[in-house]
């Protein structure tokens, strides 16, 4: 039977939920021309929700016969979630209006896609990690084809889709493998169940989990989505994108390899260490070729799947395992902020007839916009993990926990990945400063204050980081 305490357990969840579900009915009553009013309502639910869940630090339970769990690492990550989301909107409140996408639906979408997040970060059952990974997955596939008739935006939606709903299927299929090895799809049963189960099944099943969320995250292999879905969706989609679905999905890697196979955790090193390396060496590698932004910036967010996947190479050790991914934890922070402060800076350039996307509109932005110049260059630095930004911080305390777990290759493989993504970054900054050129910008209050947010972020959270990676670690001693 359900109690009102299974519902206080997700209540932020809840929350948002019902938020977008009355909005979705509100928005009919608002005219046409007048859907940024859809926009303040969607950014007042998300600051809500985040209020409440901020309320729940401390507090610990789980809900729905142990499905859903309430812990200081769900805490964490749906926070980072819903600012996630209120940086999604501003970016979007006046991109959609240019670009001739003002439609309420828009800001719906996006609230069920954050809702499908959260519930992600508190799964404590495959089944609801895979309810998750739908709720959070469907309105984004619409989202990315939201600009038709453009045919882009409807190739990607389409494209996004396809390999979605083929990445579901090892979802299913390594919980169906799973779910026979040990009789149980809860977590916790799982690794209780473990002693006495077909270890051959088991470690299989975890494998097709981990290529389902290796597509969502945009690891190498299963990366081959990404440049097209992010070239063809609507900017501000892209952002979102690249920052929700990435959290998401390693919270999911996270909380399952944590609590439900800790047992597998060296034994699966091995292909966890290929898959970081691998990814980390395509994405920059295959960067540097391009002239487009937005194709620049995708084979970026591939690259940096694969820093963030080394938090899990050491899961083995014991020793070092909370250190680790507590690294992780605290670069999905460092990323998403500078993601949204570099999309930010696009959608500013970007022009409503696809132009402004060049690496060559970039030309003279130091001389004509110099605020908007120096704003990217900070993201372009922290990218590269260059000191005063939150990226070199990042990577120092990601490198020092792999190399903690005695994977010294994994950590020269991602120091020398770096020094090669100086050189498509860096580009950018010579471009906008040592090139002539004419750009121009579009000008929006919210899209300047995302911005300047995300930069100071970038800057001012490098020089004390301490307070952050508490959280994070105090967050990570949750999951053991």
């Amino acid at each position: 039977m359900m109690s009102f305490s299974d519902f206080t357990t997700i209540l932020p969840l809840v929350v948002l939920t019902a938020w977008a579900c009355v909005l979705l009915l509100v928005d009919l009553l608002i005219p046409r021309n007048r859907k940024g009013i859809t926009a303040l309502f969607s950014a007042l639910g998300l600051a809500l929700t985040l209020g409440l869940t901020i309320a729940q630090l401390g507090r610990q339970g789980s809900g729905f016969n142990d499905m859903v769990v309430l812990d200081g690492f769900s805490v964490f990550v749906n926070a980072l979630l819903l600012v996630s989301g209120l940086l999604g909107v501003a970016l979007a409140y006046g991109y959609v209006k240019r670009m001739g996408l003002e439609r309420g639906e828009y800001y719906t979408l996006l609230l069920f896609s954050v809702a499908g997040m959260m519930l992600m970060a508190q799964a404590a059952d495959l089944i609801v990690v895979f309810l998750a990974l739908e709720l959070l997955s469907i309105p984004l596939y619409i989202l990315a084809a939201f600009a038709r008739p453009k045919v882009e935006s409807e190739e990607a939606g389409l494209k996004y889709f396809l390999l979605g709903a083929f990445s579901a299927g090892f979802v299913v299929y390594g919980i169906a493998l799973v779910y026979g090895a040990t009789g149980t799809t809860a977590l916790s049963g799982i690794v209780a169940a473990i002693p006495s189960s077909s270890t051959l099944m088991l470690t299989i099943g975890a494998a097709l989990i981990l290529v389902g969320l290796g597509f969502k995250i945009a690891a190498v292999p299963f990366h081959m989505w990404t440049p097209d879905v992010y070239q063809g969706a609507p900017s501000a989609v892209t952002a979102f994108m690249a920052a929700g679905a990435k959290v998401a999905g390693f919270s999911a890697l996270l909380r399952i390899f944590a609590t439900a196979f800790p047992s597998l955790g060296s034994s699966m090193s091995d292909v966890l260490w290929a898959l970081a390396a691998l990814t980390m060496i395509v994405g920059n590698l295959i960067a540097i070729s391009q002239s487009d932004i937005k194709r620049l910036l995708a084979y970026s967010s591939i690259a940096h799947a694969g820093y963030i996947l080394m938090a899990f190479v050491p899961f083995g050790n014991p020793d070092v395992r909370a250190v680790s991914v507590a690294a992780g934890l605290f670069y999905l922070v460092s990323y998403a902020i500078t993601n949204f402060g570099a999309w930010g800076v696009v959608i500013a350039l970007e022009k409503a007839e696809g132009r402004g996307l060049a690496l060559d509109d970039y030309a003279g932005l130091g001389r004509k916009y110099p605020a908007l110049a120096a704003a990217m260059t900070i993201f372009m630095l922290s990218l590269i993990g260059l000191p005063p930004t939150l990226g070199l911080v990042g990577k120092f305390y990601l490198f020092r926990a792999v190399i903690a777990g005695g994977y010294v290759g994994l950590a020269v493989i991602g120091v020398l990945t770096s020094l090669i993504s100086a050189y498509y970054y860096l580009r950018v900054v010579v471009i906008m400063y040592m090139r002539e050129g004419e750009p121009t910008t579009t000008s929006e209050p919210y899209l300047n204050m995302t911005t300047a947010f995300a930069a100071l972020v970038t800057v001012i959270v490098s020089l004390v980081p301490a307070p952050l990676f508490a959280w994070a670690s105090s967050a990570v001693l949750k999951l053991f």
